[in-house]
């Protein structure tokens, strides 16, 4: 009797080492597999950008009063400005969590768009001096400097940034893709502007 008592619980204690070794192993498992679906995500995700060419014409005028503000010296031009403007997003900095139980990849944070370069060629017409107010060096530098300025005053109304913003939309589908052929899911439920385009896109 004894030892068939023995042989049960040698029995049972052999199930539920194995069962709970096994348990874990699949625990073990999933969290591997998570952190491998998030390191994968990461080295595809790189800097995409958006280009916007710009052509703009800038009038500048500078008068200055000399003499006891007697006299008024003006000294103008016009500037023709091509820029080149890059609008994108630095990938790296997306978030994402797993959560083994429902095998879900969680995306936390998406970057916005941001303007990443602004590159200008000015070319100056009609550009004259004033009698007691003429152009120097340095102020050839200011007018290069609020060429630019100018410049990213306008993007916002050039659509640069929506364009962006789809552009997003699409990594993020493709990142939905590559989690799904593993076997999980990306949730992105509390993403605002995935699920505004979504319903753009349905």
């Amino acid at each position: 009797m004894e030892i068939l008592l023995g042989i049960v619980l040698g029995t049972l204690l052999t199930y539920w080492g194995i069962s709970f070794y096994q348990k874990k192993s699949n625990v073990q498992k999933i969290e591997t597999q998570a952190v491998i679906l998030i390191e994968k995500i990461k080295s595809v995700c790189k800097l995409i950008t958006v280009e916007g060419d710009f052509a703009e014409i800038y009038h500048y005028e500078d008068t200055k009063n000399r003499f006891l503000n007697i006299i008024a010296s003006k000294k103008k031009a016009i500037l023709l400005i091509n820029a080149t403007v890059h609008i994108g997003f630095d990938l790296s900095q997306i978030k994402l969590e797993a959560n083994n139980a429902t095998q879900e990849i969680i995306l936390t944070h998406f970057p916005e768009p941001k303007i990443l370069t602004v590159e200008t060629d000015v070319k100056y017409y009609d550009k004259k001096d004033g009698f007691f107010n003429k152009f120097e060096a340095n102020d050839l530098t200011q007018l290069n400097q609020a060429s630019k300025k100018f410049i990213i005053n306008k993007i916002p109304e050039s659509g640069l940034f929506v364009t962006a913003k789809k552009e997003a939309l699409d990594t993020i589908l493709m990142i939905e893709k590559l989690i799904e052929t593993s076997g999980w899911k990306l949730n992105y439920a509390n993403f605002t502007l995935i699920n505004n385009e979504s319903k753009k896109l349905n």
